[in-house]
């Protein structure tokens, strides 16, 4: 069983990376890349060109974002007590990465509860000042689900293994997982944190039926729109600093003034006595 398992999750990494992938630009000359092991109960071992890279690759654990040269990459994926990659479950296997890409291959269930791995463009196009934004997976072995903020339904039929997302203010929200059409909770409530020009991720990964349903969130930042200038009107502070300023030269003004003319009275007296 463990080896079909790490069949398919090797087979979809391989046709998840050896293909082109559109994707929001990391940089000009590299990849960026994240793997999710989203499938319970199935630790391995992950060497890449001969060399260990994830040691003990737990259900749940989010490897990443690694920042690779565009290239061909050797995989090979063994068992958690391997010592080497001499005698790989699976592999090894060669993987093309294409320069300028951001994207996350998730191992995990499908639908009927069959191991498979999925890759996801990760949306880096800016928001807007003061939103973030938040994309919610289901990776889940399980029938189509809505995501629900505070009681309301605010993603309807999300289906294995599709994505949804929603740009919203920044801030936290309680989010929670319903079978469609229904309110009652299967995973959550829990908070998620939605930040300022932030990709937020939420993953829900594992089996219905096992009763090992889970959530784990990646965030990926750089998603701020450029702004439209620096506001230096006449309000709040700024305002209050002018009008002080404006005082203290009348003041001033007045105190010149006051000098100059007593001043000028005491020469004229002294002037009419002689």
């Amino acid at each position: 069983m463990r080896k079909k398992v790490l069949a398919g999750i090797a087979a979809g990494i391989v046709a998840a990376l050896g293909v082109g992938i559109p994707a929001s630009a990391a940089t000009n000359t590299n990849a960026v890349l994240s793997v999710l092991h989203g499938i319970p109960d199935t630790p391995v071992d992950v060497y890449v060109n001969g060399a260990l890279t994830l040691d003990d690759f737990q259900p749940g654990d989010l490897a990443g974002p690694l920042d690779l040269p565009a290239g061909a990459y050797e995989v090979a994926l063994t068992a958690p007590d391997a010592t080497d990659a001499s005698s790989p479950v699976l592999g090894p296997v060669t993987l093309t990465l294409e320069s300028g890409k951001n994207y996350t291959a998730v191992a995990h269930l499908d639908a009927s509860g069959s191991p498979t791995v999925t890759p996801y463009v990760n949306d880096t196009s800016p928001t807007a000042a003061g939103e973030g934004r938040l994309a919610v997976r289901h990776v889940a072995a399980a029938p189509a689900v809505d995501v629900l903020a505070g009681g309301t339904a605010v993603i309807q039929g999300l289906a294995n293994p599709d994505e949804a997302s929603l740009d919203l203010p920044a801030g936290t929200i309680e989010a929670s997982v319903a079978a469609a059409g229904t309110t009652d909770p299967v995973l959550g409530p829990a908070p998620v944190d939605v930040q300022e020009g932030v990709l937020t991720i939420a993953y829900a990964w594992g089996s219905l039926e096992d009763d090992n349903l889970a959530l784990a969130v990646q965030t990926v930042t750089g998603l701020h729109s450029a702004p439209d200038g620096v506001n230096s009107g006449t309000g709040g502070q700024l305002a209050q600093r002018d009008m002080f300023q404006q005082w203290m030269w009348a003041i001033g003004g007045v105190v010149v003034a006051a000098a100059v003319a007593a001043s000028a009275l005491v020469v004229a007296r002294s002037r009419a006595r002689r």
